[in-house]
């Protein structure tokens, strides 16, 4: 890249800072819970209208539960090209009426609001990307394809499948994803998340006049429980985490039943596998008690492969350019880019750095939108990996 080239991206947006605030502003006010389609509605038809004002053919799907997603690309592109996705999600983990009591505020270098690190200043990078690339007639050597879904906070488990389908015919994926930390490393790899329940079944009995005819399936839980924490390995960082419990029907009667819902993270898919293994392999250790398993790992680890380390250094050599000093990081949450990376080079976290995830001081620092869309667009001009292990 010629850094007459760099300086044109950086002097393009710097002038359509002001533009880039207002529309990212107004991306926040609209409240977007994962379930309410209605407002899903109304955020994609505004990003919709700006992509569609620069040339990009756009197909909206209808969600069963949820808003569904948005599908963009070139509305003139050459086929002969490649491509690569970027990849973000527009729905937040807060209930309606947030606003209300955490609104947009702009102080001291930093905006706050419901889902704005999280992420929907990274849909903002997305449009004014994009944009600028077409204002400054740059040449795309790689065709750009955006997924933007509407259920990414309760596991995509509706736009999954869309995500897979891309991944596996791209040339590499771009996750507007938070990056990590207030220094904003990008993330290389994320771990596996799974999910699993297990239900014990015992007898009930009355806890003072016929104890021993019961079969306590709390106790029995206790035991299971014990054996979950075992399989914690924080060398090779597997946790395992019994989040929720319950059981029993009344402090008088010997509990029938109790149930633990629990929260597993790997780095690896072989170790997914074997987790998953062991806790499905799980036995009572009284024989007269039932025991069921179910779940398993929902999202694979983003693994730091050898084509999501050519990705990474790809992003190094493009922020020198732009006088960033990025660093990268592991995250423990999963996101779409779990998923883009079992089939195509990815690389996650190009959002704004912030910090507040999901909590109530979420917040980006305004100023570095401008370089991490100065990023977005040198990665998306580069030339194709041609790597696909």
């Amino acid at each position: 890249m010629k850094t007459e080239d760099v300086n044109r991206i950086q002097n393009y947006l710097k002038s359509h800072h002001d533009e880039m605030i207002t529309f990212l502003e107004s991306l926040v006010k609209i409240e977007t819970p994962s379930t309410s389609s209605s407002s899903q509605k109304k955020i994609f038809t505004i990003i919709r209208n700006q992509l569609q004002s620069f040339g990009y053919y756009c197909f909206q799907s209808k969600g069963d539960k949820t808003g569904g997603y948005l599908y963009a690309r070139p509305l003139k592109r050459d086929r002969s090209l490649p491509i690569q996705i970027l990849v973000g999600h527009c729905d937040t983990v807060w209930p309606k009426d947030t606003i209300k009591t955490m609104p947009v505020f702009n102080v001291d270098g930093k905006i706050k609001g419901p889902g704005i690190y999280d992420m929907k200043v990274g849909l903002t990078q997305m449009i004014f990307a994009l944009k600028a690339i077409k204002d400054l007639n740059l040449k795309l050597p790689v065709s750009p394809v955006l997924l933007i879904n509407s259920d990414e906070e309760i596991g995509s488990y509706e736009s999954t499948s869309v995500i897979k389908r891309l991944a596996k015919i791209s040339d590499r994926a771009f996750i507007l994803e938070p990056p990590l930390g207030l220094d904003g490393k990008l993330k290389t790899a994320r771990k596996g998340v799974g999910k699993f329940e297990i239900t014990i079944k015992g007898k009930a009995a009355h806890a003072g006049l016929d104890p021993g005819k019961g079969i306590n399936a709390i106790v029995e839980l206790s035991h299971q429980i014990q054996k979950l924490y075992a399989m914690n390995d924080p060398d090779k960082g597997i946790t395992v985490n019994v989040g929720m419990i319950e059981g029993g029907i009344s402090p008088n009667v010997v509990a029938p039943q109790s149930k633990a819902i629990i929260d597993v993270r790997v780095l690896t898919v072989e170790d997914g596998l074997n987790i998953t293994e062991k806790i499905k392999k799980l036995t009572p250790k009284n024989n007269e008690i039932e025991l069921r398993v179910k779940g398993g790992i929902g999202r694979p680890p983003m693994e730091y492969t050898l084509r999501n380390k050519m990705l990474w250094m790809m992003a190094k050599e493009q922020g020198n350019l732009l006088g960033l000093n990025l660093g990268q990081a592991i995250a423990g949450g999963g996101s779409d880019g779990n998923t883009t990376s079992q089939f195509t080079a990815t690389l996650d976290g190009l959002g704004t750095p912030g910090d507040g995830a999901h909590a109530d001081y979420e917040f980006i620092f305004q100023q570095q939108i401008n370089e991490r869309t100065a990023l977005l667009v040198l990665l998306l001009l580069k030339e194709p990996l041609k790597i696909r292990s």
